[in-house]
């Protein structure tokens, strides 16, 4: 190809590009397409209710604490002799 050639093919795309953007926001983008109606969001309240004493209560397990079940003392537990 020539330098010439080149030339035409990039202001042909320029062109091209400009124009497919001016026709687009014609065709996709009208006054009626940007007004929409969204529902209102009640306001956050920071405080929040106690829940409820049946399912949370100060006798409840605590998730998170570590538990052991057996006893400790077996370093090697996949060797046979702790079983």
């Amino acid at each position: 190809m020539k330098q010439k050639d080149v030339a035409l093919i990039i202001i042909i795309a320029f062109v091209t590009a400009i124009v497919s953007f001016f026709v687009s926001n014609k065709l996709f983008v009208t006054s009626s397409n940007r007004q929409q109606q969204v529902e209102v969001v009640d306001v956050i309240n920071p405080t929040f209710n106690k829940p409820s004493s049946k399912y949370f209560n100060a006798n409840s397990i605590n998730a998170t604490q570590n538990s052991t079940v057996g006893s400790d003392n077996n370093q090697n537990p996949f060797n046979g002799s702790g079983q």
